[in-house]
């Protein structure tokens, strides 16, 4: 049987972690999902789970998080994976980021980014930010802007930028080399002709005509008698290869759409194959870049060399990467946004660079978790929390602490004077101090107050220890000397009312989780309304969050 201990402890810490006291219930779950042979002697195994529970309700949030990371991929590997290409020469590497602007940018094009840039700055060469904007009827200037905005964020600088769509003369050219060599043939026939052809490995009567013939037929296409989906151009391929890619590919096709940056300047639209084999030629690519999920359309990418007798790169295959339960793909995203299931294109629960940003992941965790996987071809879908590890560490030394209660409870602690306290705002970092106004009138939070008894023993941190005297609607106690164990966090008379959104798993088996997002209403202190929008803030025992507006005010839950 695995480390039934271990597996245990693991999922108490991410539960108490989560929710802010860990369930006896909902941690059995996950155990037994892991460890379905503790399902023999579950009296054992639950009794093992409440001793754990009793431990961990002892620890504040940040010794959760610290226990946490023997679990996480950030402890596993801290430095950054070294990227290496093949017949690469120092000086003279050119990598490029290719994305189609039909959509906002996520935490898959960070990883590939990341890449290109690295890749590059690992030889001294430099990196491309290329648009491949071929498809008038997804792309917008919305897209491009957001992109850009994205890398700027993120840090990624380029060499130098690029639209396909502003060498589709280039692209013709190529087209009708290809034409004219024999290479590439023009079909008007249905696409139900087209996909029996390929899949009989019987050619099209129209594959045989000569290229005189497949010229006067693209010419057609180009001057506007045929229209959108009456014809194709198409690749000479091999119809009997057992890459069904390699089965007559198109290269281009009529699209009669206005587009973006070009207007109605160009109604045949080249293939991502086309523009990309032509683009990196051009450009001058050494170590193109993609997800090994293109890994068929290599075989066709170095065909289009060989045919147009040009010098081939080196195309360098990564997995994708996505975080579990969270969409990144247009088509699943837009019907959220659309209706109203999510705040937008950046909402916190969304792996977009956007959702990303608003959540307070700040830009050097996302690099060093896409960098973890490295060039890595298994495919990677980890759990929020291993990107959550990252930006944990990069937040612990630099965020300001303050103190916050969730759903507040009023005690009054009988005794204690009003008074000033001073407190530091980081307690590592010199960052200067902040104070609070207390006096008897005290606020916990409901979490607290519930699993207190009347007679318990406390200590209001960084205050004064205090006796339960009585337990009601609100709560009483009284001063008294000597050591307490049990820490509790605390907000005096002098507040601020404040919501904190804390994001969860945005898909439940594939499906909207409509108890993704939680609301919780609090106090922190009121030095928190000196804040800017968009501050980092640690709520101590409580975890990281970022002020996202100031109305109310309201933050969001980070880590």
């Amino acid at each position: 049987m695995p480390d039934l201990d271990s597996i245990i402890r693991k999922h108490v810490l991410k539960n108490a972690h989560d929710f802010g006291s860990a369930d006896a219930g909902s941690v059995a779950g996950k155990v037994i999902a892991e460890c379905p042979e503790c399902k023999k002697d579950m009296k054992d195994t639950m009794s093992r789970i409440k001793t754990e529970i009793e431990r961990v309700s002892g620890l504040d949030r940040e010794e959760i998080a610290r226990e946490m990371e023997e679990f996480e991929y950030a402890k596993k590997k801290e430095e950054e994976k070294t990227i290496t290409l093949p017949d690469a020469e120092k000086g003279n590497v050119v990598t490029r980021f290719p994305p189609e602007p039909s959509g906002y940018p996520h935490i898959g094009h960070a990883k590939a980014a990341w890449l290109d840039y690295e890749a590059a700055r690992a030889y001294e060469g430099k990196m491309l930010l290329r648009f491949d904007d071929t498809n008038p009827e997804k792309e917008s200037r919305e897209y491009v802007e957001a992109i850009k905005d994205g890398l700027e964020w993120l840090g990624i600088k380029w060499a130098d930028e690029s639209y396909t769509s502003d060498h589709m003369d280039e692209i013709y050219k190529a087209a009708e080399k290809l034409i004219q060599e024999g290479k590439a043939y023009v079909s008007i026939e249905p696409r139900e002709k087209l996909s029996e052809s390929r899949t009989s490995s019987v050619p099209l009567p129209e594959r045989l005509l000569t290229p005189e013939k497949q010229m006067e037929k693209w010419n057609r296409m180009l001057s506007g008698e045929y229209r959108q989906g009456e014809a194709l151009l198409l690749y000479k391929g091999d119809l009997e290869s057992l890459n069904t890619v390699m089965r007559d590919p198109a290269l281009a096709r009529i699209i009669e759409a206005p587009h973006y940056r070009q207007d109605d300047k160009y109604r045949v639209w080249p293939s991502y194959d086309l523009s990309v084999a032509v683009m990196d030629h051009l450009e001058g690519m050494t170590h193109p870049m993609r997800s090994k999920e293109y890994e068929l359309r290599d075989e066709l990418y170095y065909a289009l060399f060989d045919a147009l007798g040009w010098k081939k790169p080196v195309m360098i295959p990564f997995s994708r990467l996505a975080i579990k339960n969270a969409p990144v793909s247009k088509r699943l995203i837009t019907p959220l946004v659309e209706g109203g299931k999510v705040m937008g294109w950046d909402d916190p629960r969304l792996p977009t660079l956007s959702g990303l940003r608003r959540r307070g992941i700040q830009p050097e965790a996302i690099k060093q978790f896409v960098l973890y996987f490295g060039l890595s071809r298994s495919e990677s879908e980890p759990d929020w929390e291993v990107l959550l590890a990252f930006n944990r560490k990069l937040l612990d030394p630099e965020a300001p602490h303050y103190f916050f209660v969730a759903e507040p409870v009023e005690l009054e602690v009988g005794g204690l004077e009003e008074q000033e306290l001073e407190l530091k705002l980081h307690p590592r970092k010199d960052m200067g101090k902040r104070r609070l106004k207390v006096s008897k009138k005290i606020f916990i939070s409901k979490t607290d107050a519930d699993q207190l008894k009347k007679g318990d023993t406390f200590r209001l941190k960084d205050l004064c220890n205090v006796r339960l005297t009585a337990k009601s609607l609100k709560l009483s106690g009284e001063l008294v000397e000597g050591i307490a164990e049990k820490k509790i966090q605390w907000v005096s008379d002098s507040r601020a009312e404040c919501r904190v959104l804390v994001p969860g798993d945005l898909l439940r088996n594939g499906e909207y989780n409509p108890d993704s997002l939680k609301r919780i209403i609090g106090f922190c202190e009121d030095s928190c309304l000196e804040l800017n929008e968009g501050a980092m803030v640690q709520f101590e025992r409580f975890g990281f969050c970022r002020l996202d507006s100031k109305k109310a005010p309201e933050f969001i839950f980070s880590c």
